[in-house]
């Protein structure tokens, strides 16, 4: 890496990956919302006293963030069963028996225990044959991108002939923890500007079906993508079960490097700049109008979830994605953004 300014460049030379499948495609992409509503105005009346001691005003969720509102899952509810359900769905879909998975990947972050991999209580949920893979692919927001890296090689390898890349978050706990933390007398402005992003996630639910193009020409064939990595910057939102905190002003500035770099790879091979679609990573307000304009984006190729759904996760892509695909008609190029704290960033190009 090289220095530019006060800002890393990543260029063709270090931290690249480009791939190219040959003959990968996504037969269906499916989601399911979290049904109970929490309305930004939510924080602002449980936070009352500590906004008010702070001398912050309420409304900084929607004015900043824009997120209006996120979803939780009822109390008790297990995520894992969403996931399958959504995983079922996805099949149905597809037009495929459960029988013939191969390979059932989970990439959801909220996980309520270290063993075994979630993966295991959705397979078991989905009644999937005994010969179906089954893991996890946890790499912060980037997951579900990645996954679908790792399941199109496999099919191109003739390991497997198809996969479910699935995922389900469930954040009301982290949400539930950071509340009674950010309502203790000692907390300091630094202290709730550290932990302000963990109140724009959200909850659901989002599965793909991923098989090989030759046999399925109606599907949606993956034809290739980028990655960047930027390491260097992994400590810049950290989070476990119950606590995340973040640097929101050098994820930005630093993560847009990042993804500015990725998309310029696929744009100088593949000309990205001319798609019809761009299903960004959905994070808030500032970090969307970042990306069009540094990019050069046209807004209205650019759908917005995050307002209704807040940050979903490595799931938020691909439940934008599947809300918009009933407006995208049969061979529009959609490129699909992932990025992920870490910091790294990988991209998709999908032929519609």
């Amino acid at each position: 890496m090289t220095e530019t300014g006060t800002t890393k460049r990543y260029g063709d030379t270090f931290g690249n990956s480009t791939f190219r499948p040959a003959n990968a495609a996504m037969l269906s992409i499916t989601h399911l919302e979290a049904p109970v509503v929490i309305p930004s105005s939510h924080f602002d009346d449980v936070l009352a006293d500590t906004l008010t001691r702070l001398r912050l005003r309420p409304g900084l969720l929607e004015k900043i963030a824009g997120v209006k509102e996120r979803r939780w899952w009822p109390d008790g509810a297990d995520a894992s069963q969403a996931a399958a359900e959504t995983g079922l769905k996805a099949l149905s879909e597809a037009g495929v028996d459960p029988s013939e998975v191969g390979l059932l990947i989970s990439t959801t972050v909220t996980r309520p225990h270290l063993e075994p991999a979630l993966a295991t209580a959705v397979h078991h949920a989905m009644d999937l044959p005994t010969h179906a893979l089954n893991f996890d692919i946890t790499n912060a927001c980037l997951a579900w991108v990645n996954a679908v890296q790792v399941a199109a090689a496999m099919i191109d390898a003739g390991a497997i002939r198809y996969a479910v890349v699935l995922g389900s978050e469930d954040v009301r706990s982290m949400h539930e923890g950071t509340i009674t933390r950010l309502q203790r007398e000692d907390v300091t402005r630094k202290d709730f500007l550290d932990q302000f992003a963990t109140m724009t996630l959200g909850c659901g639910a989002a599965a793909a079906v991923l098989g090989p193009a030759d046999a399925h020409p109606e599907a949606h064939r993956i034809l290739g993508g980028v990655a960047r990595a930027g390491t260097e910057h992994h400590e810049l939102c950290i989070g476990d079960a119950h606590h995340m905190r973040t640097d929101a002003k050098l994820m930005l500035t630093e993560g847009i490097e990042i993804v500015a770099d990725a998309f310029k790879g696929g744009d100088e091979q593949w000309g990205w700049s001319e798609a019809d679609r761009f299903v960004i990573h959905q994070i808030s307000r500032v970090h969307t109008e970042t990306v069009v304009e540094r990019l050069g984006l046209d807004p209205a190729k650019v759908p917005l979830t995050f307002p209704r759904w807040g940050n979903v996760g490595p799931i938020s892509l691909p439940m934008t994605l599947a809300a918009t695909a009933p407006e995208l008609t049969r061979g529009d190029r959609v490129i699909a953004m992932g990025v992920g704290s870490g910091l790294n960033s990988a991209m998709l190009e999908l032929a519609w």
